[in-house]
């Protein structure tokens, strides 16, 4: 594939951060094409994440995973959602340098919330899920942070909030711009309030 094929903007971020929800958002606005690292992945195996997770093993679908993300970097135009883990990979934080990459954030109560703890989520599936997930922020916070070109806050915000603050953040929308229109029976413009989830859910991530 042509080196000139790549991503408009990368989103990170941990499970339950909106990723997938955010990134059709901002495709959608900003005229391209939306690409799912985990979809691939499952078009690629064959089968759900949480399959290879224990059918395989987590270190098959890493391999699986670092694969797929090299080859979407390299040959995806549009906005690219991340797995919440494949930062963990040393390879593709380097890969990620050069991008533009936003790192979405969500708390450990709201991240619970939206994840549901959810036994299809095979990192949240121990005896502990909230100390898991606790866990997993703390670990991977700095690694996003890494790659990050801006980190944008999920909590309370609705999935089109979130998009506009992408976009001014990267410059590609004055804050100056007149507000987005808000209507009320559309859940992208559904703010979160503390005791609801973070984002609509779109379909299970690990």
């Amino acid at each position: 594939m042509s080196s000139e094929r790549r991503p408009s903007l990368v989103l990170v971020g941990p499970p339950g951060s909106g990723k997938t929800t955010v990134g059709q958002v901002l495709a959608r606005r900003l005229g391209v094409g939306f690409t799912d690292v985990d979809e691939l992945i499952v078009d690629r195996a064959g089968k759900a994440i949480s399959d290879i997770f224990l059918q395989d093993g987590e270190d098959v679908f890493r391999a699986l995973e670092r694969e797929v993300v090299a080859e979407a970097l390299a040959g995806v135009n549009g906005v690219l959602a991340l797995g919440g883990g494949s930062v963990l990979a040393a390879e593709t934080r380097e890969r990620l340098r050069g991008h533009r990459v936003v790192h979405l954030t969500v708390g450990l109560a709201d991240g619970l919330r939206r994840t549901g703890m959810s036994t299809a989520r095979p990192l949240l599936a121990g005896v502990n899920p909230r100390a898991t997930f606790k866990a997993l922020l703390d670990a991977r916070a700095p690694l996003y942070r890494e790659v990050a070109t801006v980190e944008i806050d999920t909590a309370r915000r609705s999935a089109n909030q979130v998009a506009r603050a992408v976009l001014e953040a990267l410059g590609e929308l004055p804050a100056s711009a007149p507000p987005d229109p808000v209507d009320p029976d559309d859940p992208l413009d559904q703010a979160t309030p503390h005791h609801g989830a973070v984002l609509p859910d779109p379909s299970i991530r690990s």
